[in-house]
Order: C-alpha cells, then structure tokens, then sequence
C-alpha cells in the first residue's frame, strides 16, 4: 500500500497513547507510516514522554499554540495534522484505539476516489451495538488489553468479506478532497465534527465503505473523556457535547441522524422562522437553535430578548441579534421562506418532536400554501433546500 499518515489529537491522553502508537507501529502492513500527534492539553506529562520516544517510534507531534489556556479544537486539531501530513492519504485516529494487524491496507484496498473507508470497531460492551460494531471484551483500559487474545481474533477474521456502508473513526480518505471541503467546522469545537463533516461528505456523493476484516480495538470514550471515570473530565465533556450539539442543530436545522450502521442521513435544511407568542426566556433557549430566525414577545414572565442574547452569544458562532428578534420587529416575517407560528403555553413534550420534524414532513408533502399541523400554523412561502450550500466551508 502506499504510505498514509495517521492523525491523532490528545486531551491529556498519555495514558491511551502509550498503547495506542505502538499498535500502529506493531501491526501496520509497512514501518514508516506517518504519525502525527497534536498535543491540545497536558496535564500529564504527554509532550515529554513524546519527546523521548519520538525518534523510536518516528512521530511528529506539534502543540497548541495556548496550551494550558485555550483548547485548539478536535476538528482544528485532526485538520492542523492533515496539513501537516506529507502524503497523499491520511487516517483519522483516537488516541484510544490500538489497531489490528494489517487493519491499514485492509482499508486502503478500498480507496479511490470520492470514497472514505473506515476500519470496523471492537469494542468492550459498554454501549448498545447496532450492527455496526463488534462487542467483545478485550480491556476496559489500556493497562488490561488483552493483546494476544485481541491479535488472535483479528487473526481468525484476516479473511473476512463482509463490507457495510457506515463511518465512524478511524477513517481514511484522499488528502486533497479533503482539504478541498474546508475540512472540519471548527464550530464544532469538541464534539460533533465528525458528524457535521460525514453530512458533508455525503452530499457531495462521497462512498462509506466499511470492511470488517480491518479491526481496531476501541476503548470507547475513554480519550475524548466522556467515559474514562473521572468525574471533573466528563462534566467538562457533557457541557462540550451539549455546546456543539446545539451548534450543529442551528448549522443544519436538525440533529445527528443516521442508519443503524452509521451512514448518515441528511435532513433538508429550510429557512424557518418560528413567531412564538408567550414564550419565556427558558423556552426560548429550547427553541431558537432550531430554526434561522425566531420572533417572541419582547418581555413575557421573565427579563428581555437582550438577556438571552447576551447570556447565550459566548456559547455560539452564530449572531443571535440576527436570529432572536421581537414580534413587530421591522424585518418582516413574511420574507422567511417557512413561517411556524404557535402559542408557547401549548407547546408540549409530543408537539415539541412534531415540530422538529417539520422539515422532514415539508420534504414528504410541503407545498407552497398555508395549513395547521397541530397547534402550529405553517405558511411556506418559498421551497428552497439549503443543505448542499453547507458541504463546503
């Protein structure tokens, strides 16, 4: 195969790198692979233990610019290797992964052009299994791998013909096609780039190929923190993830969707506007991410529009000026493509879902016109999808 480059990021992962890059170097079909390592946090010693074993295992590593005061990114970060990387194809990776024997050119015998291939993961059984990962017990942490026993299973499934159409990391793809998207959002700061950069890739007709005969171990969770047992960790990830999800909804007007074998599904985006009447600062916070533009009551029970804005701008890329506006605001309602009109004091649990899934239902049937659906009164003024202007950044 030709020589590719792995991409890996590390929040304070020293613990799972001490396995993870030996793996590669153990079990990659050829010795001189590229690996690069960005360095986003340190708390444990990560960049001097690098240091020492960087001419051993022959990495690269580079580190954030602010480190100890500011996160770079997971997205700036795999894209920071990426434009590092000296050839032409490179892997996504976590810093909890090791990988199987020949995993790398298993996958790489699917490459071409307009694909992304994606080796499949062994996992302890700790999460629901769709189908599109294999549960077995090999070490809950790096310090118990069962290696031998993990080597022998690849060994046994070396030959195995099954391929699926999903994607989750580690990933390969061709550089330059990346690069040419924009690569990851960095909206997304700590979660959610992946799904938000998989949506892209399938509009712009790219190919999931998922081979299970190319294996990696995955201790799930465990690097990005939101399953490695410390407490202070995962509350820092739970408030990461709710964030860029929030980020991801108001960038493609739904949530994460996909197939039970993780091949995305892509939702249309709409312009719509919600003119929401009784709603308080709490509902709107639940609210506006999902929709372009949301129109209220100016004071209704609890503090102003601005308090929101103020409170929420620092947890956003977008402008909340120009999303959050008052009923009566001189920007006309009616230039929205699809209006949403409804009494926030009718709005429950059951109609909340209804509500976003309009875009799917407007997708179904949707005609320009006007009709109640609930206690929501729809007008759509104009149809036009938006999703295909978000595949590039």
């Amino acid at each position: 195969m030709n020589k590719i480059t792995f991409c890996i990021p590390s929040k304070s992962n020293l613990r799972y790198l001490k396995t993870c890059i030996p793996s590669i170097r153990e079990n990659a079909s050829r010795n001189d692979h590229e690996i690069i390592i960005f360095v986003d946090s340190d708390e444990d010693g990560t960049v001097e233990w690098l240091e020492q074993v960087k001419d051993e295992y022959n990495l690269k590593y580079f580190v954030n610019p602010n480190l100890g005061e500011k996160l770079f990114g997971i997205g700036k970060a795999y894209d920071y290797c990426i434009e590092h990387s000296t050839t032409d194809v490179f892997m996504i990776f976590h810093a909890d992964m090791m990988l199987g024997k020949n995993a790398d050119v298993k996958a790489f015998n699917y490459l071409k052009s307009k694909t992304v291939v994606c080796a499949t993961r062994i996992e302890p059984p700790l999460h629901p299994n769709n189908g599109e990962k294999i549960l077995i017990d090999f070490g809950m942490y790096p310090e118990e791998f069962k290696q031998d026993e993990f080597n022998q299973y690849v060994e046994e499934h070396s030959n195995d013909d099954k391929i699926t159409n999903g994607i989750f990391a580690p990933w390969m793809m061709y550089k330059q096609e990346f690069l040419e998207m924009g690569g990851h959002d960095p909206i997304m700061h700590s979660c959610r780039e992946d799904s938000d950069v998989f949506n892209r890739m399938k509009l712009n007709g790219f190919e999931f190929i998922q081979p299970w005969n190319s294996l990696v171990y995955h201790l799930t969770g465990r690097g990005a923190g939101s399953f490695d047992g410390d407490p202070e960790r995962h509350a820092k990830w739970k408030a990461d993830m709710d964030r860029s999800t929030l980020e991801f909804i108001r960038k493609w007007g739904s949530n994460v969707n996909h197939t039970a074998l993780m091949e995305p599904i892509v939702t249309p985006k709409y312009n719509i506007a919600y003119v929401v009447k009784n709603c308080n600062l709490e509902l709107l916070s639940v609210l506006e991410p999902w929709c372009d533009r949301i129109y209220t009551d100016e004071v209704y029970r609890v503090g102003r529009l601005q308090d929101y804005i103020e409170n929420e701008q620092e947890n956003t890329s977008f402008d909340l000026a120009k999303r959050v506006l008052c009923i009566g605001h001189n920007d006309p309602i009616g230039e929205n493509d699809i209006v949403i009109e409804f009494d926030a004091t009718q709005l429950n649990q059951q109609n909340f879902q209804l509500l976003t899934q309009i875009p799917s239902i407007i997708k179904d049937s949707g005609e320009v016109g006007e009709f109640e659906l609930d206690i929501f009164k729809i007008v759509i003024n104009h149809l036009e999808e938006y999703q295909n202007n978000l595949i590039k950044l």
